[in-house]
C-alpha cells in the first residue's frame, strides 16, 4: 500500500495530521497484515521413513500428531515411504526429504559420498535376528558354511551384523560351497524363499523371524540380544535431518526430536494401544496393517532409545569400507564420521532449550 501526503515545507500541523492517519489506517489493517504474516510464514517439513515396524517411534508420532503439534499449525507434514534405506539416503541427500528414519548401513555410504546430512536422535537399537531354516541342518553359527543365507539389502545394518558374526566365528564369505554365500531378498521374498527352502538362513529384521519361528519355518540361531556389534544394543533406526533443513529450521529439528520421544514413551506406557497405531500406520505405508502379536514380537526384541553411541556406528563404517561398498574412498583414515552426529539438538531438548 502507497500513501501519498502533500506538506509544505514547516506546516507541522500537517505532518502530525499525517502521522496519526497513517498510524489509524495500520491499526484498521491489523489483521490482515497477521493473515498475511501467518501464510508467509507456512513451511512444509518432508518426512521419510520405511515400512518396517522397527520404526515405530515414527509411526505412533504421526499418528498421535506428536509431529504436528511440535511443528505448529503453519506447517504442513508430507510423508515418504520407502522400501529400503538406500532409497531414504539418496532422498534425503538430494534434500527430496527433509528429515525421517533409516538404518546406519546405508546412511553411513551415501553421508560419505555426499556430507549434507546428520544423525540428530536415536530412536531404536536391535531388533534383528538370525534365523535358520527348520530342516537346513544348522545348528549353530559355525554350520553355515556351505549354506546360502539372505539379508533385505547390500551395505544394509542387517548385512554388517551378519558379517560381523561371520567374522567372530572365523568364518569367510564366498560364491560358492567353501563359505557362507550371501544373497539379497526382500523380507516378504524371505518369507516365502524360506517356506520354500530356497535359503538356508537369514539375518533379518522382525518381525519377520518371529513369523517364521511361529509358522515353523524357521527356528531362532542367534536372538537379537546376541546380534553383533555390542550384543544387539546396536543403532538400528536413527532419525537423520539435512543440513539444509538444519540450518533453515533448526528449532522443527528440534521439535522432531522431540515427537520422536513422544513416540518411544507413547509405546512404552501404552503398548496396547501402540500396538493399532503402528498396525494402522503400516496400512497407509504399505497397504497391509500387521496383527498385534507379531508388533509385539517386534518390540519386544528391540530396544528404544534416543541415544546414539557413534564408536558403535564407526564399527559398523569399518565393515562397510571393508566389504567395499564405501565407494571412492581408498583408505580407512578417510572414513570421517566425526561429523555425522549432530548430538547437539538432542542436548538441548533434555535441557529444555
Amino acid at each position: 500500500m502507497k500513501i501519498r501526503i502533500g506538506l509544505k515545507p514547516g506546516t507541522k500541523s500537517i505532518l502530525l495530521g499525517a502521522v496519526l492517519l497513517l498510524t489509524s489506517m495500520l491499526a484498521a489493517c491489523g489483521s490482515n497484515g497477521g493473515q498475511a504474516a501467518s501464510s508467509e510464514g507456512q513451511v512444509t517439513v518432508k518426512i521419510g521413513l520405511l515400512k518396517n515396524v522397527t520404526h515405530a517411534p515414527g509411526f505412533v508420532a504421526l499418528k498421535n500428531g506428536y509431529f504436528q503439534d511440535q511443528f505448529g499449525k503453519n506447517a504442513k507434514i508430507e510423508v515418504t515411504a520407502f522400501d529400503n534405506g538406500s532409497d531414504f539416503s539418496t532422498a534425503i541427500a538430494t534434500n527430496q526429504i527433509d528429515l525421517g528414519y533409516v538404518g546406519p548401513g546405508p546412511a553411513i555410504n551415501q553421508y560419505l559420498k555426499s556430507k549434507n546430512f546428520r544423525i540428530i536422535s536415536g530412536s531404536n537399537n536391535g531388533g534383528a535376528v538370525l534365523i535358520a531354516g527348520k530342516d537346513a541342518g544348522i545348528k549353530s553359527v559355525k554350520d553355515l558354511t556351505g549354506k546360502t543365507v539372505s539379508i533385505p539389502t547390500k551395505g544394509s545394518t542387517n548385512e554388517i551384523s551378519l558379517r560381523l558374526l561371520l567374522q567372530q566365528e572365523g568364518l569367510k564369505i564366498a560364491t560358492d560351497k567353501s563359505g557362507v554365500q550371501i544373497i539379497t531378498r526382500a523380507p516378504a521374498d524371505t518369507l516365502v524363499a524360506m517356506r520354500q527352502k530356497e535359503v538356508d538362513a537369514t539375518l533379518i529384521p522382525e518381525p519377520w523371524g518371529t513369523q517364521m519361528v511361529e509358522e515353523g519355518t524357521g527356528v531362532v540361531l542367534v536372538d537379537w540380544d546376541k546380534i553383533p556389534p555390542n550384543d544387539g544394543d546396536y543403532p538400528l533406526t536413527i532419525l537423520m535431518a539435512s543440513d539444509k533443513f538444519l540450518k533453515e529450521h533448526r528449532d522443527l529439528a528440534k521439535g522432531a526430536i522431540k515427537a520422536n520421544k513422544q513416540g518411544i514413551d507413547f509405546i512404552n506406557e501404552h503398548p496396547d494401544e501402540a500396538y493399532t497405531l503402528i498396525s494402522d500406520e503400516l496400512k497407509e505405508l504399505s497397504g497391509k496393517g500387521m496383527d498385534a502379536k507379531l508388533i509385539k514380537a517386534a518390540l519386544d526384541h528391540l530396544h528404544l532409545t534416543e541415544n546414539v553411541d557413534l564408536n558403535v556406528i564407526k564399527t559398523m563404517a569399518k565393515v562397510s569400507f571393508d566389504a567395499g561398498y564405501l565407494k571412492g574412498i581408498k583408505d580407512e583414515s578417510q572414513v570421517d564420521l566425526s561429523q555425522f552426529y549432530d548430538p547437539s539438538l538432542l542436548d538441548e531438548g533434555k535441557q529444555g532449550k
